[in-house]
């Protein structure tokens, strides 16, 4: 019982995200040489960033809110711009240090942090979630005592997609659905299939908080956003509306695109959904998951974060773009890896009541593309396989049909 109160007031703690002093980082170890890459000519990535920035307007006279695009190559960010407006009453235009939600593009900076704590010997990969969790317990008692932190971020947990999705949206708080879990039906023994969650994701941060003593939000606040210069980004509601300048939310009514406060849900499982950011904090993000800030994230972190672990088949239909150009799908450690045409793809989608987003790294190539929107349209979603056939000379595809879409 005593165990049980402790699991449940760690999960409290976390999601209310009291004060606690912060947790003393370790300095950052010397990166090695950067693994030999094949870059894009930079003459092709400006013509795929301008082709990119044209689409972008185009979707804008579509009736499209707003959104913002990044193009990074290697180090240098090539394009960073804002389209339309923010939906405010003061009628803002959208620019590149505008906030907005990034949803489940918040996954990638979770496996990030975790893997900084295990670089730095806070953490390891293969431990038993039980260990700082102690009453953690799915419906397979023998085989979630066998799940590790990897597991965790690589949802493979056993549960069905989205387990208790529907009650977060329906504003049950996050520590009941966690210490629900255990009644949860499963899709397959714990550790041996893929099924995407946002709620036991989240327990991620129940972890980072038992191994640190700090919560999460600051954790990845201090070791991700303040060393890599991510002015803009935040966690929570509080800290989308008290940004400078933010995209409001956009749903489709009857009368067209209409702007409406961001909902709570999602922001109260924050390793999985809870950033908000600005296209210019994504370029830098982008550039540091190439690998050009080995002050912050070495290299061998990187691979390790990008290795594929489990086979993820549904992510091969479901767009034209996905049917026409992936060969296979995985998933790693907070990201998305896709083959795309023989291309090593690491990405990441994320989706929310009135935001979109994705974004897509080429490793090899040395390329990177953010798009961020704030309305739930389908047209923006071309931006990015647009970008990518173009720096890899792929034919051309109408991924922006800007005469049918909306």
């Amino acid at each position: 019982m005593r165990c049980r109160k402790l699991f449940t007031l760690l999960l409290v703690l976390a999601a209310c995200g009291a004060a606690l002093p912060t947790t003393a980082q370790a300095p950052a170890t010397p990166a090695p040489p950067m693994a030999e890459r094949q870059p894009v000519q930079a003459s092709v990535v400006e013509a795929a960033a301008k082709e990119v920035d044209a689409l972008a307007e185009g979707i804008l006279a579509r009736g499209v809110p707003g959104l913002a695009v990044a193009v990074v190559h290697g180090p240098r960010t090539v394009l960073a711009k804002g389209y339309g407006r923010t939906g405010g009453r003061q009628g803002e235009r959208i620019d590149a240090d505008t906030a907005f939600r990034i949803a489940s593009l918040s996954k990638g900076m979770a496996g990030t942090l975790a893997g900084l704590l295990v670089e730095r010997g806070e953490l390891r990969w293969d431990m038993p979630l039980n260990q700082q969790l102690p009453t953690f317990q799915l419906a397979d008692a023998a085989g979630s005592a066998q799940l590790t932190v990897r597991d965790v971020l690589a949802h493979r947990l056993g549960l069905r997609y989205h387990t208790y999705d529907r009650d977060l949206e329906g504003d049950t708080p996050y520590p009941i659905l966690a210490a629900r879990l255990s009644e949860a039906p499963l899709l397959c023994s714990p550790g041996e299939c893929f099924g995407y969650q946002n709620v036991a994701f989240s327990l991620i941060g129940d972890v980072v908080f038992a191994v640190t003593g700090d919560f999460f939000t600051r954790q990845v606040e201090n070791r991700l956003f303040a060393p890599l210069g991510m002015t803009n980004a935040t966690y929570g509601r509080e800290g989308l509306e008290g940004s400078p300048r933010w995209a409001r939310p956009h749903v489709r009514t009857n009368n067209g695109w209409v702007a409406v406060r961001p909902r709570e849900n999602y922001y109260r499982v924050p390793p999985a959904a809870g950033v908000n950011a600005s296209i210019n904090d994504m370029a830098i993000w982008a550039q540091a998951q190439l690998g050009h800030r080995p002050d912050v994230l070495s290299p061998a972190l990187l691979e390790d974060l990008h290795t594929p672990l489990v086979r993820t088949p549904d992510q091969l239909t479901g767009s034209p773009w996905r049917r026409a150009r992936l060969r296979d799908a995985h998933y790693a450690t907070g990201w998305r890896v896709f083959d795309y045409q023989g291309e090593k793809l690491v990405y990441h989608a994320g989706a929310v009541q009135g935001y979109r987003g994705m974004i897509g790294l080429l490793p090899r190539r040395d390329v990177a593309i953010v798009v961020l929107w704030n309305s739930e349209s389908a047209l923006p979603s071309g931006l990015m396989p647009t970008f990518l056939d173009r720096v890899l000379g792929l034919p051309g595809e109408p991924w922006v049909d800007l005469r049918n879409g909306r």
